[in-house]
């Protein structure tokens, strides 16, 4: 059995914003085992088009995701949140091998085992081709803007 990863469920409006940006944080270190160590060891996403299960399988996703998004930098605010459940919104910006910026827009729902790991996610994300001038998702906590 793991440790409690706090917070954990029922969740409060500071608890569950703790847990924000608390993935916020490990997400940018685009660190894939500290980011998959969040999850069940069963956890089951959707992400795009894509189904993955496991914690093995988030690492693996993450290694591709990140081999491909240069200097990705993300923001997460939450949306709203129930005892074991919580929406958040989200941006990311990132360049590919080509030099070409995008910004990545979406919502996420989260669901979480009484320990506090996450066991489902359920991503939805549109990209929209920015110039490096258009960049706004900076380092630091705060608000998102609203488009």
């Amino acid at each position: 059995m793991s440790a409690p990863r706090p917070p954990v469920p029922p969740f409060t409006a500071e608890t569950a914003a703790a847990k924000v940006q608390a993935a916020e944080d490990a997400w940018n270190t685009r660190d894939p085992e500290r980011v998959a160590g969040a999850y069940t060891p069963d956890t089951v996403w959707r992400n795009r088009g894509e189904s993955i299960v496991g914690r093995d399988a988030v690492i693996e996703f993450l290694t591709r995701k990140w081999a491909r998004e240069h200097e990705y930098r993300l923001r997460k605010n939450l949306w709203a949140f129930t005892d074991d459940r919580i929406a958040v919104r989200f941006q990311y910006e990132w360049h590919d091998d080509d030099g070409q910026w995008w910004r990545s827009y979406g919502n996420e729902l989260w669901h979480f085992d009484a320990d506090g790991y996450m066991s489902r996610r359920e991503a939805s994300i549109n990209d929209v081709a920015i110039t490096e001038a258009e960049r706004r998702v900076r380092p630091g906590r705060g608000e998102l803007p609203p488009s």
